[in-house]
């Protein structure tokens, strides 16, 4: 007798209760800007953005999975800071998903950084699923949630709030943006990239979120200027 739907459904199941438990334990320790909660939140804003665009539910699980385990292997977090996809690879191998499906959740993770368009680097995937995974990411690094990520991941670094005589950063290239050893200020990070995702949003769903976001955090910015500078 051959594999059932309710086999499949039973198994995909599993596969998502321990994708939770590992998203829960790798990231635990971490600061609030990039741990569970975080990637909870981009898995529900994904297949939020997912069944918008019509995805199917073989691209659904793809979706989930990704965005459950996107930053597991986080550069920042890692002592050399180079991703580091090892733990997701050995997992989705233990849980015996198909090699067409790992190799796509893969493709997903490796593509999503912020760091790789920087650089211009071409992510080799232009697929909805990409597309649904990155934009909730990026959903997620702004708005209200993404103005109290990049004040917690700041503080978390010992970060300067904001200093007038450190000018953002121009034409970052992806060496200067991985470097956290620059001269680099809390408020300056809007300016070098959080006020650029509206733009670099990949699906139509995503930009519609992205507006309202984007203009609570610019208004949120220039109240901050102006109470930096004694004007109100």
């Amino acid at each position: 007798m051959g594999v059932t739907a309710r086999d499949m459904e039973e198994r995909q199941r599993r596969t998502l209760q321990m994708a939770e438990k590992l998203v829960e334990s790798t990231m635990a320790g971490r600061d609030a800007s990039h741990d569970a909660a975080h990637a909870f939140r981009v898995r529900d804003l994904a297949l939020s953005l997912a069944m918008e665009e019509g995805l199917d539910n073989h691209s659904l699980e793809i979706v989930e999975i990704a965005a459950l385990l996107h930053d597991i292997g986080d550069y920042k977090y890692s002592k050399d800071l180079v991703e580091d996809t090892s733990i997701v690879e050995n997992f989705l191998n233990e849980e015996g998903l198909e090699e067409s499906k790992r190799h796509k959740i893969l493709g997903i993770i490796k593509g999503m950084g912020f760091k790789n368009e920087v650089a211009q680097i071409f992510c080799g995937d232009s697929s909805l699923e990409f597309g649904v995974v990155q934009d909730a990411d990026r959903l997620d690094a702004i708005g209200a949630i993404g103005i109290a990520r990049c004040f917690t991941y700041g503080g978390s670094k010992n970060r300067i709030l904001h200093d007038p005589k450190i000018p953002p950063r121009q034409n970052l290239s992806k060496e200067n943006y991985i470097n956290k050893s620059e001269n680099q200020t809390t408020i300056n990070h809007f300016h070098e990239k959080l006020f650029k995702l509206k733009d670099m949003m990949k699906t139509e769903a995503g930009r519609k979120r992205a507006e309202k976001r984007h203009i609570f955090m610019v208004d949120f910015i220039e109240e901050f200027y102006e109470e930096w500078n004694g004007r109100t």
